[in-house]
């Protein structure tokens, strides 16, 4: 690290701690001016590009599973701390899987085997959308896993 007052290229670091999201805070000191400073580092993430189906690539945007997610689960008992938390634990998925480009049917996948834990009507509503269902057959062929798993 540089002294911004001197332009010496030694300090020693006096303090470290970390502040808000993935923020380290160094309070440094230059070895020839004695001069003190304060430096944030902050992780330098690579924005994770979406592979639609259709062959484009968009940013990753976090807003718009939250949003499906709300669309399907809209009139069901599921609190939006839960929703909240399943749209963490698919990003963290995502970029620990994934260095710069996902498919976009992976992140469908993922919320549809999120829902399909959650809420079976939310998983429904979802799917019918996701799997772009054009009858009541398709409908069917997706619930009979469901239908099947179930206590009568």
């Amino acid at each position: 690290m540089m002294c911004p007052f001197c332009r010496h290229d030694e300090t020693k670091v006096i303090d470290s701690r970390t502040s808000q999201d993935f923020v380290i805070r160094r309070r440094r000191e230059c070895l020839r001016c004695e001069r003190r400073y304060t430096t944030y580092e902050k992780i330098e993430e690579s924005p994770l590009k979406v592979i639609k189906k259709d062959g484009s690539r968009i940013p990753f945007d976090r807003e718009k599973i939250k949003a499906g997610l709300e669309k399907a689960c809209f009139k069901r008992p599921i609190s939006a701390e839960t929703l909240e938390q399943v749209v963490a634990d698919i990003e963290a998925d995502l970029y620990e899987s994934f260095d710069r480009e996902v498919p976009s049917r992976y992140i469908g996948e993922k919320v549809m085997e999120h829902l399909r834990n959650l809420d079976h009507v939310a998983f429904v509503r979802f799917a019918s959308v996701y799997r772009e269902f054009k009858d009541v057959n398709d409908f069917v062929e997706e619930l009979e896993p469901i239908l099947r798993g179930m206590p009568r």
